[in-house]
């Protein structure tokens, strides 16, 4: 499994520090969101969201904060919850 920050941040391909530049935190951040499992400040999360869609992707809260039922999303999952944007 995959945590849900890396997930999103693999969809986009960046680096931790790429992402922590576009949402205004610090790529130690991003690694404690990510490998330690803290939880993502609502106003990081928002930040995410908009810098997601600026590079053409659309990420929702659930892709950040994973799915109600707690499962985190699995990277090799056949129907990923980040879509592509084409236009």
């Amino acid at each position: 499994m995959m945590s849900t920050i890396k997930f999103v941040r693999k969809r986009l391909g960046l680096t931790q520090a790429a992402l922590a530049a576009g949402i205004g935190c610090t790529q130690g951040n991003v690694s404690h969101y990510e490998e330690r499992g803290q939880t993502v400040p609502p106003a990081v999360a928002k930040r995410l969201i908009v810098f997601a869609r600026s590079k053409g992707h659309e990420v929702t809260f659930t892709d950040i904060y994973g799915p109600a039922d707690g499962q985190l999303i699995d990277a090799n999952d056949p129907a990923p919850t980040c879509e592509v944007s084409h236009g």
